[in-house]
């Protein structure tokens, strides 16, 4: 039995560098978790430096993170290891649409296509959140400019139509999205709407006014001498 030790050594030694491997990512993965968590509160405070400096820290830590687990395919498709690319994903696009920036793609990324979908799908939440904090100081154009990404967002994700083998449960990330777009959908028109009743009262208020100027106007041309005659 000779070789079974020897067989039993070798194994060891592989599941030896697989848990320093494992522990390496985790330690990465918090991380890359923590930068693209601090570079979405950037964007939203629009401290677009901070931002940029969480961004890069956390592409540089994405990198080491595939290049350190390139070897263990079974750690890279992980779920700490893909949740936190998907992190990295949905921080990258949000950023890039909240500062009107071109899209970037998983290619640009290095993050696995249904790893992207999902990180995709995140992002709704985080445009939400912006759109709510646009129409706190009144509607605009910008949260036009959101809602227009969220739907379109929502109108690829709901044509993933794979198995959850596939997309790593992609579909029950979309219900979620469609809640979402539902929910801004209707704060935004609510918005709107009362924009438009708050223009209208202004303006019968400026026609009422204009109205009552006139009324006085007309009562002294009628009764010039009334006063010194009392």
């Amino acid at each position: 039995m000779q070789k079974l030790e020897k067989i039993a050594e070798q194994v060891r030694k592989k599941f030896d560098a697989q848990m320093k491997a494992r522990d390496q990512a985790l330690t990465q993965a918090r991380a890359l978790t923590r930068h693209c968590a601090l570079a979405i509160r950037a964007v939203h405070r629009d401290e677009y430096n901070v931002m940029d400096e969480h961004l890069m820290e956390a592409g540089i830590l994405a990198g080491a993170l595939r290049l350190d687990l390139s070897r263990h395919p079974n750690l890279y498709f992980a779920g700490y290891t893909q949740d936190a690319l998907k992190e990295f994903a949905e921080a990258s696009v949000t950023c890039a649409l909240i500062r009107n920036e071109p899209l970037p793609s998983p290619d640009d990324l290095e993050v696995e296509h249904f790893t992207y979908l999902n990180g995709l799908a995140e992002v709704i939440g985080e445009l939400r959140r912006r759109c709510l904090d646009v129409l706190r100081q009144g509607y605009s154009q910008e949260v036009e400019r959101l809602l227009g990404h969220m739907d379109d967002i929502y109108a690829v994700l709901v044509t993933m139509d794979y198995p959850d083998a596939i997309t790593n449960g992609l579909r029950r990330q979309t219900d979620v999205v469609r809640s979402i777009l539902e929910r801004t959908r209707g704060d935004v028109t609510f918005s709107l709407r009362g924009e438009h009743l708050v223009r209208s009262i202004s303006h019968l208020s400026q026609q009422l006014q204009v109205k009552q100027e006139e009324e006085n106007g007309k009562n002294i041309r009628l009764h010039p001498f009334e006063d010194q005659e009392l």
